[in-house]
């Protein structure tokens, strides 16, 4: 997560800060409150960011899912197999409800 970085190529920063970090060394306490303002709003788009954590989670999860059809193909297509069942038994059930 390195585009989380503030300052990397800095030679004035030796050790990348996080974008939801207070550089150290900030004597101004202006400026040092406008570091922690600025890091306090980039933790909590951080957090409320739901689409992105959403992405970052599907893509860890199916890189996962490709690691594991690597391992053991023939699990991995019964694991399909089944996941496609739960699915359409699930669409199945909600239209039919639906439609009563």
């Amino acid at each position: 997560m390195s585009s989380n970085l503030q300052g990397a190529s800095s030679a004035n920063s030796p050790v990348p800060v996080p974008r939801t970090g207070v550089p150290l060394g900030i004597t101004d306490p202006v400026e040092k409150a406008r570091a922690e303002l600025k890091a306090a709003l980039s933790a909590i788009e951080e957090k409320a960011n739901l689409p992105k954590r959403a992405g970052i989670a599907a893509d860890r999860a199916g890189t996962r899912a490709r690691a594991f059809a690597k391992r053991k193909p023939a699990a991995a297509v019964v694991g399909a197999v089944g996941l496609a069942t739960a699915v359409g038994v699930v669409v199945w059930g909600a239209v039919r409800i639906y439609l009563r």
